[in-house]
């Protein structure tokens, strides 16, 4: 195998592109629960579980991700790779503090305190030393994702390491992903990317069905996911208003 590719693997992006599916589905279902009042379990159940499958598909291949452009750069003989790392994680934090004052301006309760992006930003920050591992990425996100289990069971009466996954009792937010336990997904992604692409070879056989227009298509969206996560929400309800669906105040 060790096919050593300069491009893009497509696969990832296939399936990034898949979970950008799963995510607009169901927040779609949840903009129609929470602003149209209708019936739909999104907190319990099947609609549950799919939400959490596609946040962890999205975080594990941000680990995954990371593995392979660690090994790109690397074989670019590239400088300064903390500052690059730095720069695009702190991009990533940002529109989640963007989103965390939109949240609060339009919604106030249940506005998002640290969510999914913000996981993200710092999640690329404090990756950068557990590149250079390999094995130990798995046991240690496992550790990470135990004590996030331990912590959901953990109330205090402060708010400071919200981010780590201290919550104060009656905590609620639309949109929470603390570092325990989901930087042991990133973890396991960066050992997953390691084991399947070292030095930016792909260490299995895959045809390649990049040119099949559903595909492309996924892929497409796969490589613009930042961007489409950051419109589709606000598309949503401004549809749902138009509809008469819902009425949320977008002035």
């Amino acid at each position: 195998m060790g096919e050593k590719l300069k491009e893009r693997f497509w696969e990832i992006d296939f399936l990034r592109g898949i979970a950008i599916i799963m995510m607009v589905t169901y927040h779609l279902l949840y903009s129609l629960h929470y602003f149209g009042h209708y019936p739909i379990q999104v907190y319990s159940g099947f609609w549950m579980y799919f939400a959490r499958v596609t946040a962890i598909t999205f975080i594990f291949l941000v680990g995954v991700s990371l593995s392979i452009s660690f090994f790109r750069v690397n074989q670019e003989k590239r400088t300064g790779l903390f500052l690059k790392y730095f720069q695009r994680g702190l991009k990533i934090f940002s529109w989640g503090l963007v989103i965390t004052l939109v949240t609060w301006f339009f919604l106030r309760e249940g506005y998002i305190v640290f969510g999914i992006l913000h996981l993200i930003g710092i999640s690329i920050i404090l990756a950068y030393p557990f590149l250079k591992i390999h094995f130990w990425n798995l046991p240690l996100g496992l550790v990470c994702i135990l004590m996030g289990i331990y912590l959901k069971n953990v109330v205090v009466d402060f708010t400071w390491l919200l981010w780590l996954g201290f919550r104060p009792p009656h905590f609620y937010t639309l949109d929470y992903f603390p570092l325990l336990p989901w930087f042991g997904v990133v973890l396991i992604g960066i050992f997953c990317g390691n084991l399947l692409y070292p030095g930016y070879n792909r260490q299995f056989h895959l045809k390649d069905f990049s040119s099949f227009p559903p595909v492309r298509f996924l892929c497409f969206l796969g490589q613009h996911s930042l961007l489409i996560y950051l419109l589709h929400q606000p598309l949503i309800i401004i549809i749902l208003n138009l509809m008469g669906i819902s009425k949320v105040p977008l002035f």
